[in-house]
């Protein structure tokens, strides 16, 4: 990104972020028990050091204060998601009042409530955050896939986002949860890194405890392009997953992979270069399993002959009902559908981005199961022979 383009976007992130605590303390200044306990000073000094106290934790880091930083940085990323939270049901109390003109005895009381439940919501959007990922599965039928591989397992993740607020422990953790899931693949969809991949290096040595018999695969999201493209990758390499940048490759014979680097980062940035369709291009018959960050040109994908799309990047909004802004840039929001006849399958994202906070559902790594297109629902294939088999009571598929 441009030295101006990168000015224009920061100039616009402090805008939003400034304009969003100038109305949250405004509508708080006319709350009695608000102004009962603390003055337009108090209020004024509260605003200033929350608004400064996450682009002061990225300054403590950049200068050397890391624990101070990591600290403070974790106290206002908490911040960013109760402030997004007390803005919406501020803004609610006044289009129902229409800012206090409809209802200019109650309208006080009803944003002392808005304040109530945006803090309770905090509360509950913390520990949905603070919990590990769900498991979730999927069983898709490729019309491709040789009868050999029919009960496949793939384990995806997305959005792991490690750096500060996401560590060692936290990925340890997660790590442990996919082996026991036994997967024949893993796929890593984009933002393994923040953004600065600095702070993961040391992490790789964890990194590397990620296995599976057809080996790890991954892709590069936006933060990769922030944090840094060829160091990203360099990093994933180094951990021993093969990164696929719009290019395709086979695992097993009639099994490929193919994965591109993150759309939403190159419209960014500015790229146009057909990458889907580049990255599917003179391969071998067989099914194959498209890796793509973003949930974008999925018709693209399913012209070219894609058998399976699997994404992240959206979060599913992360914190509601922040997905209805996601929803309208991104039409796949999280789950399945199908694309001109193509499944897509877009994950709410392993780990947070900011905030460690979830409302309403947790993070989540898919486990998805492949299946011939002869195949049985219901069924599961034999270990010795590849027939299906009846699956045992209380399996999911």
């Amino acid at each position: 990104m441009s030295t101006s383009r990168f000015a224009v976007f920061l100039t616009i992130v402090l805008g939003i972020w400034t304009v969003l605590h100038l109305y949250v303390f405004a509508r708080a200044g006319s709350v009695p028990v608000v102004t009962a306990h603390l003055s337009r000073r108090s209020l004024l000094v509260l605003g200033t050091v929350l608004w400064a106290s996450y682009p002061v934790a990225r300054l403590l880091q950049s200068w050397g204060w890391e624990r101070l930083g990591q600290l403070l940085e974790f106290a206002g990323a908490m911040w960013i998601g109760t402030l997004f939270l007390l803005f919406v049901a501020l803004l609610a109390v006044d289009l129902i009042s229409l800012g206090g003109w409809l209802l200019p005895r109650l309208a006080p009381s009803l944003r002392a409530g808005a304040l109530g439940l945006a803090g309770a919501l905090a509360v509950v959007a913390s520990v949905q955050g603070l919990r590990p990922p769900a498991v979730r599965d999927y069983t898709v039928h490729l019309a491709d896939l040789p009868a050999q591989h029919d009960g496949l397992v793939v384990v995806v993740l997305t959005d792991l986002h490690l750096g500060t607020l996401l560590g060692q422990r936290w990925l340890e953790a997660a790590l442990d949860q996919v082996q026991r899931l036994k997967p024949d693949l893993v796929a890593v969809v984009g933002d393994l890194v923040d953004g600065n991949v600095r702070r993961v290096e040391p992490l790789v040595p964890t990194l590397r405890k990620l296995r599976a018999p057809l080996g790890v695969w991954g892709v590069t999201g936006n933060h990769e392009f922030y944090a840094g493209l060829d160091a990203s990758v360099r990093l994933l390499e180094t951990a021993g997953y093969r990164v696929l940048r719009d290019q395709w490759a086979e695992v097993a014979p009639g099994l490929l992979i193919a994965g591109v680097d993150d759309l939403t980062a190159r419209r960014q940035f500015g790229l146009n270069d057909q990458p889907v369709a580049k990255a599917l291009a003179n391969r071998p018959s067989g099914a194959v399993i498209l890796l793509s960050h973003s949930p974008l040109e999925a018709e693209t994908a399913a012209a070219a002959g894609a058998s399976l799309m699997l994404c992240g990047h959206t979060h599913a909004g992360q914190i509601w009902p922040f997905g209805y802004l996601v929803r309208l840039r991104y039409k796949l929001l999280a789950g399945q559908t199908q694309v001109n006849g193509m499944p897509v399958i877009v994950s709410r994202g392993t780990g947070t981005w900011g905030p460690r906070m979830r409302l309403w559902r947790r993070g989540e790594m898919l486990r998805v199961t492949l299946r011939t297109a002869g195949s049985v629902p219901g069924q599961a294939p034999d270990a010795a022979t590849g027939a299906a088999a009846p699956l045992a009571p209380g399996t999911s598929i």
